[in-house]
Parts: structure tokens; sequence; C-alpha cells
């Protein structure tokens, strides 16, 4: 990957801003009133959404950022002021018109899953005054930025008369402008550097179903001819992302594990225009963009990507399955939090696995039957000693670490050092304990800790003791 650590570009984005509300909740009951579910709201979150995402994205790359766009006069605008100052960006730029409504979008979601969302947002185009002053602001500061990012997301602000005014002061002053395009006619991008259209939105916009390589290419030429573009790019999900200057060649995906493709497209223009800005070119540009969305679409909601997550996503992407699956005491802590605003139901069980046969498979086959992810607990070479006695373990722990890392049923190892695994279990806090059926009656390490026990009967004659036994009465 290219190398971006220290670089802060200063970049502008000007677009349509928007606040992304949320309330969380559970649903336990339908009302009485109406055949609708009742949801018991928990908590409540707002984040900035639309070109405020591209934003955030910046930030999060510790790019210099400034933004232009039109708000409205009411509550709203005040609300995303402060978010934006929260991430230490200035809304000197910001212009309000009074007649305007700021989006908000609110999602109500209940156990995980999204049961309404209602909108507050004004759509028509933003008036001829406004648009007057984003033009005067744009002319009198173009020429301190590095680039120029536009986020459309068809609320207004972007009409087809400024949009087209903006690229060609832009060209004048030969900053790049990179575009999330919106609707079907693309024509007021002309003479933009780039547009970051999906294959659907590509497909729409050409009138081209995209299907195979024949059609991907008649589309992203298309595109390259008829909007001017020096660069035609369309992401194409799962498949990466296609770009064509004077060849055609596709960029694969990088992304391991796709939790919510919410707000990816807005990393993808974010971290584009950050490498472009850098002065990389721009196939350097979409490997950091594709590194960068691998990292997000990994996360809940619209979200971020820092420059030292996409590092470690990189460097991980390099190690074997075994090592990147083997996690410190403080790694598996943070993760299990991640993983439980995820809605993961986490498993966590222990032991020596000193050598490993099929009742510990099996075992382990039966504790990630309980839910989603499978925290294995290691003892380390001491605590096996102390509890197995000398000439125990057999195998190293780091041995017993890359092997069962290497099962399909494991999900993370952590080697623990002391007598019990009680602290291991308080920093992740499960929510299902396992242990094997010979606890059956007695207290169990953590129960007080997790949600529910579950007790796994052993499979009959498999065990490292009987294994060993074998092995020296063969010897």
């Amino acid at each position: 990957m290219i190398d971006l650590q220290g670089k802060s570009p200063k970049l502008l984005v000007i677009g349509d801003l928007m606040i992304d509300h949320y309330l969380w909740g559970s649903c336990e009951r339908i009302s009485p009133e109406a055949p609708v579910q009742v949801v018991n709201v928990e908590r409540e979150s707002s984040v900035l959404g639309g070109a405020g995402n591209v934003i955030n994205n910046l930030r999060a790359l510790d790019a210099q950022v400034d933004v232009i766009s039109v708000i409205g006069g009411c509550e709203i605008s005040e609300e995303l002021k402060e978010l934006l100052a929260d991430i230490r960006v200035s809304t000197q730029y910001l212009i309000t018109q009074k007649d305007r409504i700021t989006s908000k979008k609110s999602r109500i979601i209940a156990s995980q899953q999204q049961v309404v969302r209602y909108d507050r947002e004004s759509t028509d185009e933003i008036s001829h005054e406004s648009q007057k002053e984003i033009l005067d602001t744009f002319r009198s500061i173009i020429t301190d930025y590095d680039a120029v990012l536009l986020s459309d997301y068809g609320k207004g602000v972007l009409t087809k008369e400024l949009t087209a005014s903006l690229i060609a002061i832009a060209n004048e002053n030969n900053k790049k402008v990179l575009v999330d395009p919106k609707g079907l006619d693309y024509s007021k991008y002309k003479g933009a550097f780039l547009l970051t259209p999906n294959k659907k939105e590509a497909s729409e916009a050409t009138q081209v179903n995209i299907k195979d390589e024949t059609s991907l290419t008649q589309a992203i030429t298309q595109l390259k001819t008829e909007c001017d573009l020096d660069v035609s790019l369309i992401t194409l999900s799962e498949q990466g992302v296609a770009i064509f200057d004077d060849k055609l060649r596709t960029h694969p995906t990088v992304a391991r594990e796709v939790f919510d493709v919410t707000g990816a497209g807005d990393t993808v223009l974010a971290s584009l225009g950050f490498a472009l800005a850098c002065e990389y070119e721009i196939d350097d540009a979409v490997e950091f963009s594709n590194l960068a969305a691998g990292v997000v679409v990994g996360k809940i909601g619209s979200a971020t990507a820092t420059l030292n997550e996409i590092i470690e996503y990189e460097s991980s992407l390099n190690k074997s399955t075994s090592d990147e699956h083997i996690k410190t005491l403080g790694e598996i802590a943070a993760l299990s939090e991640e993983l439980k605003a995820r809605g993961k139901k986490i498993i966590f069980t222990n032991g020596c696995f000193d050598i490993l046969h099929a009742g510990h498979v099996r075992y382990l086959e039966t504790a990630k039957s309980y839910g989603d992810i499978l925290i294995l607990g290691l003892n380390s070479d001491r605590s096996v000693t102390a509890l197995k006695g000398e000439g125990r373990p057999i195998n190293i722990q780091l041995d017993r670490a890359y092997i069962l890392a290497a099962l399909e049923a494991v999900d993370y190892v952590v080697v623990f050092d002391e007598d019990t695994p009680y602290n291991l279990i308080k920093a992740i806090k499960p929510h299902v304990l396992v242990k094997g059926g010979d606890y059956e009656g007695k207290e169990v390490i953590g129960q007080d800790i997790a949600d529910e026990l579950k007790l796994v009967q052993f499979v009959d004659g498999k065990s490292t003791t009987r294994t060993i036994e074998k092995i020296q009465k063969s010897n």
C-alpha cells in the first residue's frame, strides 16, 4: 500500500449535508391500539450523513476539511453544526436558506433490525441566491485546496448549473474534482476528474446492462467520453473497482467480512480524494480505497476507517488465517465489544487442548452452535503444567494456539496465564459460557458473568491422557 502516514491534504467538500439519526431498542409486544410493534427505545444516536459522512471519513484519515453547503433555518441545522464542530470542521461556509429543512433521516432499530425510517427534509433545488453565494465563496477559496469532492445525494444543493460552474472553476485552477453522482443525467458532471458510480447507477446512467466484461467496457468508456473524464471508474461491489483511462483494468475487492455496506460509497469517494490529493496515481488510490472500504463494510452503520485501521487491515490480509485469529487480552476485549455492537452472540470456552483429537473438535463444534462467534481461552504452558503436572504440555502454547485457530468452529484464540480464565471471561463478557459435561452440579468459573451456561458431554473414549498413555505403551 502507498505510504500515507503523516499526510494531511486539504480538501473541500460540497454537497448535501444531512443527519443520520438512530433510535435503538427492543420489541417484545404488539400495540393494543393498532397491529404495530411497540419499540422500547433504550438509546439514540446521531451521526453526519450524506456529504457529512464523506467529511467524517476524511477527518478519520486526518485530512484537513472544509465544507460548502446550504442548510435550513431549523433546529436540525444547529444539531448538524454541533456534529461538524465535534470533528473540528468549520461551519463558516454553510449558507442558511430559511425556507429549507436540513435533511434528517431517523431509523428505529429493534433487536438489530430496522423497523421503520422517517425523513424530514427539503429536496427542491436551492435558490439562485444560494447558488450565487456558493460560487462566490468557491472562487475566493479554491486555490487553498488540493482537491474538491462533490457529494450529490439529490437533495437540491448540486443543481445542474451550479455543478457545471464548480467544475469549470476548479479546472481553471488545475484542481481535481471527484464526484459521487446521483440521478440518470450525468451531463452536469462533464469535465470532472472522475465519477464514482456503482454498477447499478452506471447501468442506469448509460442504459447499458453491465453483465460481463464487454458491457462493462462499453459503459465505462461511454461515461469517460460523454462526461469528458480524466478517469472513468465504476465500483463493482464484491468484484472490486473497474477503472479506464487509456485501458480497462479491475482492482479486486479486499473485504473479508461484509456486515453493512451503508456509506461504503462515501468511503470510496473520501479515500480516493485523500490519496489523489497526496499526488498518488489512480491505481494506487483505488488500491487504497479498496482497503478503506474493506474496513468500513466490516462495521455496522455509516462508518469510517482510520489510516491505522487500514494499515492493520492490509497487514492482516497477508497473515495466515491462524495468525490472524490469535489475539491478546486487550485485542479480544475490544473486538468483543465491536462484535456485540454488530449483534453477534459470543460464546466462550477454555481448556488445555494439548493433543488435539476428534473429541475436542466435536466439543468445539457443539460450542459454536450456541451462537455466532466462538472465543477459546487457551491455558498457557505454565498453567497447563500447574494443572496437569510435570511433562505437560506435550505441545507448546504457540503450536496449540495455531492449530486451534485453524479450526472452522473456532473464531479466536486467546492464551491466558492465570490459573483460571476468570479475568479473560470478565474482559469478554460472553453471552454463553461452555464447559464439559463433567461440570454437571459444580460451580463453573465465570458463570456469574455470562448470560447462560451450556454443558457439553465429552465423546466416549477420546481424551489427551488416553492418547498419551497409548503412545507410551506403544514405545
